[in-house]
């Protein structure tokens, strides 16, 4: 009885020991299990019943606990500038053309060497356009719906063509 014991410990210690390192809310929950088993060794239950207590537990809080917390735990983690920028509008400063190679937009004040999302889009100097995604020091960016200027209307009669 007394080894069970001691091997559920060590389970649970170690699954504590990782889950301090990593702070992934990952092994806490096997810890858990660990003591539920380590539990049910007092009940004097087979070594089946302790793995099948210990893969219950772990897989139930694993479950039920891990989304509701890392909400909590995770909540305060902040977007980096570059992520910050996805979604923003930003203006066209030369023609965007994938196909050449060319193309810049000012965002936030700095200019950002620009491509279309798709290879076959054109965009003119001054539309306004959403930035989809960043790859490397390049956005990669789609004309913004509603743009009512004449340059973004050109663009979008040019593209539908």
């Amino acid at each position: 009885m007394w080894i069970y014991i001691i091997v559920w410990f060590v389970i649970f210690v170690v699954m504590l020991v990782i889950e301090l390192m990593t702070l992934g809310l990952t092994t806490i929950w096997f810890a858990g299990g660990a003591l539920a088993a380590m539990i049910s060794v007092f009940f004097k239950a087979p070594i089946w019943l302790q793995a099948l207590d210990f893969v219950i537990v772990s897989l139930i809080l694993l479950l039920l606990l891990r989304p509701f917390l890392s909400k909590f735990v995770n909540s305060r983690t902040q977007k980096t500038n570059v992520d910050s920028l996805i979604g923003k509008t930003a203006r066209v400063t030369s023609p965007i053309d994938n196909l050449m190679g060319k193309g810049s937009a000012i965002l936030n004040g700095q200019d950002w060497t620009a491509r279309s999302l798709s290879d076959d889009q054109k965009i003119p100097e001054g539309t306004f356009v959403v930035v989809r995604e960043i790859r490397g020091v390049k956005l990669i960016v789609e004309p913004k719906e509603g743009d009512t200027s004449e340059l973004g209307r050109t663009a979008a009669l040019k593209n539908v063509q």
